[in-house]
């Protein structure tokens, strides 16, 4: 958490936490596996909100795990955890993507197994 990140009512804005949830992302897919690399996008967020944070310098702890796969989508689950104490639940959909002719591109059997070894049971 930054202090920059509370908002006038004392506790962590909510648009802070896309910014957590996009730090955990990036962690998962570019820091560990170099050939997941290529065209992704964001197609949407979903967050449910359990409890306010208010700042604190201990860092907060996100779960997170891959839910569903398809042909060109896949769908990344995020818990936060606030002190041990669930805070927020959320789902990103990302979709593969090619620049170069600005389409959707098919996910190729290397992402897919990256994303398989991040699948867990825990998918609603």
């Amino acid at each position: 958490m930054r202090w920059s990140d509370m908002d006038a009512y004392r506790h962590i804005n909510n648009s802070a936490y896309l910014a957590y949830l996009e730090q955990a992302r990036v962690a998962m897919f570019f820091h560990r596996n170099e050939g997941f690399s290529s065209g992704t996008v964001i197609a949407r967020h979903e967050i449910d909100y359990r409890r306010p944070i208010v700042y604190d310098p201990t860092p907060l702890r996100l779960e997170l795990w891959i839910g569903e796969i398809g042909g060109a989508r896949f769908t990344v689950h995020y818990e936060v955890y606030d002190h041990g104490t669930l805070a927020a639940s959320a789902a990103t959909t990302c979709v593969t993507f090619d620049f170069t002719s600005d389409r959707p591109r098919r996910l190729t059997d290397e992402e897919r197994e990256i994303l398989r070894a991040f699948a867990d049971d825990k998918t609603p």
